[in-house]
């Protein structure tokens, strides 16, 4: 697999396909080693995939390169016989890595065993203790709304966050996948269904105490202090280009999408073959409309109305503000210099809000 994903990327460098979309000569900035457990691989696993990019692509001088990471796979590589953790955390130094993501998801054991994580609340502090003294740039996961977690329980998981120093966190509310335990353990009643109006407290207080920390509020679901916002995901919502290298991965160029087989052994076979195994789409103008409202109204940077009306025209602008009204007068969404966001009462509500704003079938 990691061969293949080596090939891919010399393949979306040099392929003529006009199908696809298009790179060249952009400027690698970011680096981003996620959507799975990327902290399983090997040192020289990495250091290939990240040779790789800097043999067919032009990188900045510092690029932000971030490797996602459960806690128990970091403390299994620390505490494994071919590494101590000095050595393991230099060796993802010396490699360019400069940032990690780890999924912490909660600090309490009861939490974790029912979202049945693989780590446990030891080794979630555990591996922050170590992490932290050799990474400054890390963020971490967490996760609110869970069924039968206090206000008091979840300020408890923000503090000890907090006392890691952690210059970033993602949090989410709780959602509910079919097919998976947790499921299961909703359908027999084990387990209660998790409420809205709870995950909309837990997310006021995150809001709140993590303000009172100093972190920004940049995007619905991320808080960095300064300068540690992620550069990687703040380039996906400000509608930079992306390529998403392996089974399922994205990329977008502004124009077209596409998207790899997500079956594993079908892109082996196809990356064997010679085949880039995306298929793609052009996206339409309202389409582009419609992903820059929801990816802006979720951010500090908002919806900037001067570029809605030069981008796609005075009709698209109409609309906007027309749709907006309700929730201009409902103290949901405010104007200022020309730029269109949510009120700090209308951020919990910004993806509803986003999808009322949408155009559809206009083209």
């Amino acid at each position: 697999m990691v061969l293949a994903l080596a090939k891919e990327i010399e393949m979306r460098k040099t392929s003529s396909s006009f199908q696809l979309p298009t790179f060249n000569p952009e400027i690698i900035e970011t680096i981003y080693f996620g959507g799975g457990t990327p902290s399983i691989l090997e040192i020289s696993d990495l250091k290939l995939l990240i040779d790789t990019v800097y043999s067919y692509y032009k990188v900045v001088e510092n690029p932000e390169i971030t490797v996602e990471a459960n806690p128990d796979d970091l403390i299994a590589n620390v505490l494994s016989s071919r590494a101590q953790s000095r050595d393991f955390y230099e060796e993802y130094r010396s490699l360019g890595i400069n940032r990690l993501s780890i999924g912490i998801q909660s600090f309490f054991e009861d939490d974790l065993k029912m979202m049945n994580r693989a780590h446990n609340s030891e080794e979630a502090k555990k591996c922050l203790e170590l992490a932290t003294q050799y990474f400054d740039n890390i963020s971490i996961d967490l996760i609110y709304g869970i069924p039968n977690m206090s206000n008091e329980k979840w300020l408890q998981n923000i503090e000890t966050a907090l006392s890691f120093k952690i210059p970033h966190i993602s949090s989410y509310a709780l959602t509910v996948e079919p097919k998976t335990a947790l499921h299961t353990f909703i359908q027999k009643g084990i387990i209660p269904q998790p409420d809205d109006e709870v995950a909309q407290e837990h997310f006021q207080i995150l809001v709140d105490k993590l303000t009172e920390n100093d972190f920004i509020h940049y995007e619905l679901s991320n808080f960095g202090k300064e300068n540690y916002f992620s550069k990687n995901n703040s380039s996906y919502w400000l509608g930079k280009k992306y390529i998403g290298i392996g089974p399922s991965a994205h990329s977008y160029d502004g124009e077209k999408r596409s998207w790899n087989v997500s079956n594993n052994s079908l892109y082996l076979k196809s990356i064997q073959e010679n085949k880039l195994p995306s298929e793609f789409e052009i996206l339409s103008k309202t389409d582009r409309y419609n992903e820059y409202v929801m990816t802006g109204l979720r951010t500090i940077w908002g919806i900037s109305l001067d570029r809605i009306e030069n981008e796609f025209g005075t009709t698209y602008l109409d609309y906007l503000n027309q749709q907006a009204a309700k929730y201009i007068e409902d103290h949901l969404l405010f104007v200022d210099e020309n730029i269109l966001r949510t009120t700090q009462r209308g951020k919990f509500l910004s993806d509803g809000i986003a999808s009322d704003l949408f155009l559809l079938n206009l083209e």
